[in-house]
């Protein structure tokens, strides 16, 4: 290949010879270097290159752009780089660019990567992901046994702290958001019923939306933005600390120590926190159904007593268990995968949160559908 700047030899049959002529300047050439490569590659036989810069004149960032790109052709293929015929301050900063190893992802990419790529990879994430969730669930579950053996490692005192903040500390928000859903359903539910004179059946709407549905996925919500966020930035500001590789040092389990009272705390204080928001949801329903559609205080509680049955109460706490070891799950997994440093400890609990709200949405869905197959 002959070019004004650059020309190629083959001295030998393992050996190619680059000459460089002219001034090497941003301004003044343009090289391809995916030119150049081609043309090497196509020697199979290549062993060593050997550049001459007799007629070199000005150079800048553009010889180095090429000498770096020579650097890594050669480094992947093992062939020889000769560059003692090079300028001293070349050699210089050439050897300072590979003094310090390039930290991976630092170089974007230079070209957009197909659809097909971006869909193998996203597709290796999602296999990587799905393998860690089930090592951790499995950790979990044996942690769960040695629990029910006394063979578990925590502290009662942590558990008593979890359980407190994830029952009683948690009761202000639950309060409001059970009394203003239970009052947007009976708002709703008004607006059609009263075009055919059946205000009564506000009731029943209010009732079985909030025990059946609302009650328990508003306040796995509400504890997913509050409480598995928490866990995660918890978990991942030990990580930060170094204080969960000191646990492992000390040979005490993560999952015991960690995970598994923060689990135990939300199995226990989520259903008894939809219960509450049931109980709220009906009242806030009462409250608009008495003032506002002058329906009976009697009237109204008897109608919602005949609408309900333990099946129903049923329904909400099992769809609350399953989000409780979701909103846990989905927080310390996250917390326990956060990097070391104050941005990843964000990410982990971004991502914790929007983990847990979307597999929350994903299991009432499920729940339901199979319950009402069931005829549940």
């Amino acid at each position: 290949m002959t070019d004004h700047p650059l020309k190629i030899t083959y001295p030998s049959d393992g050996a190619a010879l680059l000459a460089l002529s002219g001034d090497w300047t941003i301004g003044t050439l343009h090289v391809e270097w995916e030119t150049v490569r081609r043309e090497l590659e196509s020697r199979q036989s290549l062993r060593e290159i050997r550049l001459d810069a007799c007629a070199l004149g000005d150079w800048d960032s553009k010889l180095l752009t090429l000498l770096q790109n020579l650097s890594d052709f050669v480094s992947q293929r093992e062939i020889r780089l000769d560059l003692t015929n090079l300028p001293d301050g070349a050699q210089r900063l050439l050897s300072l660019s590979q003094a310090v190893p390039e930290r991976a992802g630092d170089r974007r990419k230079e070209r957009q990567d197909s659809l097909l790529y971006r869909l193998g990879e996203l597709t290796l994430d999602l296999w990587h992901e799905t393998l860690l969730f089930n090592e951790f669930v499995g950790e979990l579950i044996l942690s769960m046994g040695r629990l029910l053996t006394g063979r578990a490692s925590f502290r009662t005192v942590d558990l008593l702290r979890f359980l407190q903040s994830a029952g009683p500390e948690a009761l202000p928000i639950v309060t409001l958001i059970g009394l203003l859903v239970g009052a947007v359903l009976a708002f709703v539910g008004a607006v059609q019923l009263q075009m055919f004179g059946a205000e009564i059946y506000v009731a029943n709407l209010v009732g079985l939306g909030s025990v059946r549905e609302m009650g328990a996925m508003m306040t796995a919500i509400i504890m997913a933005g509050r409480t598995g966020s928490a866990y995660a930035a918890q978990l991942g500001t030990m990580q930060v600390n170094d204080e969960i590789d000191a646990l492992r040092t000390f040979g005490i389990s993560v999952i015991d120590f960690l995970v598994l009272p923060r689990t135990l705390a939300l199995i226990v204080m989520l259903p008894l926190l939809t219960l509450w928001a049931d109980l709220l949801g009906i009242l806030g329903g009462l409250l608009v159904g008495t003032l506002v559609l002058d329906i009976g205080l009697l009237e109204y509680l008897t109608q919602t007593r005949d609408s309900l049955d333990l099946g129903d109460i049923a329904v909400g706490l099992i769809k609350s268990l399953i989000f409780a070891l979701v909103i846990a799950m989905s927080g310390c997994l996250r917390g326990l995968q956060s990097g070391k440093n104050s941005s990843a400890v964000g990410q982990a609990t971004t991502s914790a949160m929007v983990s847990a709200i979307l597999m929350i949405v994903i299991w009432d869905a499920v729940t339901t559908i199979l319950f009402n197959q069931l005829g549940i």
